[in-house]
This record gives structure tokens, sequence and C-alpha cells, in this order.
């Protein structure tokens, strides 16, 4: 399926925690939701990232919103990641990808030349109506976190920035060069 964009309603869900409790997305009606998708449980990217939300959990919440993590891993692997690293959000076990593959973020990957079918890790920012608010499609770890919540508080990454456009060096003329060589003015 394709990646809900800004605007789309944001497919529902009933999924089991890592405590086997059931979560749905009607649970946070009123409330944002951030949503993030990642590929396994207790691998380095993931775990950074994991750890990147725990640590701005609370920052998080004061903002006004809730935070799930999505994986295909099961309940169990969820309980024991979640307890080793002290996370204090829900990680939803998606063992079949329905959730992954609702999102849009069900795909082929490519490893080592090798391609499978995988998680593609992104973020989805879902609003108090139930209303995808923002996209972070192919999430880089580093500084995702930073991000969504600037973009809870309404900050510079609120919304998504055009690209740069680079303007070339000025380039000195060939006399002024010669003349600097030379200790003399042009």
């Amino acid at each position: 399926m394709p990646m809900p964009q800004a605007g789309d309603k944001a497919p529902g869900f009933s999924l089991p925690d890592q405590s086997g409790a059931t979560v749905s997305l009607s649970q946070f009606k009123g409330r944002h939701v951030v949503l993030y998708f990642y590929p396994k449980d207790a691998t380095p990217g993931c775990t950074t990232e994991a750890c990147d939300f725990r640590d701005e959990h609370s920052a998080l919440v004061k903002a006004g919103a809730v935070v799930l993590g999505v994986s295909p891993d099961s309940v169990a692997s969820h309980q024991k990641f979640a307890t080793k690293q002290g996370l204090p959000f829900s990680l939803l076990a998606d063992p079949d990808h329905a959730l992954a593959d609702a999102y849009g973020v069900w795909g082929e990957k490519s490893l080592y030349g090798r391609k499978f079918m995988g998680l593609i890790r992104a973020t989805f920012l879902i609003g108090p109506d139930g209303k995808v608010v923002r996209v972070w499609p192919k999430v880089k770890v580093a500084g995702h976190v930073a991000e969504v919540l600037s973009t809870l508080q309404g900050g510079p990454a609120a919304e998504p920035k055009p690209a740069a456009v680079k303007k070339p060096a000025a380039k000195k003329a060939p006399a002024a060069k010669s003349a600097a060589r030379k200790g003399t003015r042009a």
C-alpha cells in the first residue's frame, strides 16, 4: 500500500504491546500520536532510536504526544527489549506486518547487494483528529527524535525544509590573483 501522507486519515490498528495488552489508535483520540516503525529489536540503529525516544519521552508527553513503536518482533522480544532499555512507551508487535503494510513501510530492502522484504524505518505524527500531520519516510536515526519533538512544539522543523541551493563561490579576477602573488595591488 502507498504511504499515508499529511491530511490522510491514519489507518487504525489494534495490536498487542510488550505486556500483551491490546493497544488501539482509537484509544488516543484527542492526542497526538508519534507512531514510529523500526526493523528489529536490539539492533544498533533500532536501539539508538528507541533510547532517543526514551530520553525525550517526558518532553514528548509534555508536548501532548503518545509514543508508540512498531516492529515485526514478537511480544516476548518487545518485552525483553523494553525492559533492558527502560522504555516508558508501548512497543507494538506486528509479526504479520499488516500494520506496516497499511502504512506503506513494508517493502523491498537491499543489504550487501541482497534484496529482501522488510520494514522500512519511518515515523508518522498523527493528530488529535486521527489524521496524519507529518511523515518522516526512510528515517535516519541521528537527530530524528529532536526533529519530531520540534515539530510537536511548533518549532523550525514543523514544516519540511526545501532543499538548500548552494551558490558557487565567487571567483577572483585573474588580475587580482596575479597582483596578490606579487604583493601589489591590481
